[in-house]
């Protein structure tokens, strides 16, 4: 980053615009992308460990309980999931992750190599809230390899591909 781009990344940044009552902590993004401008709007990332191509139970929550209500990203109309993957196949935990969204997973024609997916969403938007309805949501997987081919102890991590 040359440090002129119009946003800046964060880890752990809070969204406070969408925060429960005291006593209740703000929602923590793994990764954000800061609109320097307007600190409100966020480009949220959220990253999920899929032990196997099945395991994807956490990763659809995030998406279904998180971006579709508009709990993330309230003020964005993008977002992103950051799959970890240590093993299976991606093309099998893509369509786990398709079947129990559910949504229609496409190929983001600007990365025909990775394993990276776009879908589109209609959001539940709060009454009274004027946040954007229509969502893309990113989907990127990783593959991890383990020092052990047959681990997937976290702390085990040899590569990533």
């Amino acid at each position: 980053m040359t440090g002129d781009e119009p946003y800046y990344v964060q880890h752990g940044s809070y969204e406070r615009e969408t925060r429960q009552v005291a006593p209740a902590q703000p929602k923590e993004y793994d990764i954000a992308f800061i609109l320097r401008k307007n600190r409100r709007i966020i480009w949220p990332l959220e990253a999920k460990v899929l032990k196997t191509d099945g395991a994807v139970s956490e990763y659809i929550k995030e998406i279904n309980e998180n971006f579709m209500t508009c709990r993330y990203a309230p003020f964005s109309s993008q977002g992103g999931m950051l799959g970890y993957l240590f093993s299976g196949d991606s093309n099998k935990a893509f369509s786990n992750i398709q079947a129990k969204v559910p949504c229609t997973l496409n190929d983001h024609l600007d990365f025909l190599t990775r394993d990276h997916k776009t879908s589109d969403h209609q959001r539940v938007v709060p009454p009274g809230k004027s946040y954007p309805a229509e969502f893309r949501c990113h989907h990127l997987l990783l593959k991890i390899t383990a020092t052990d081919a047959n681990s997937t102890d976290t702390n085990n991590i040899s590569s990533i591909e």
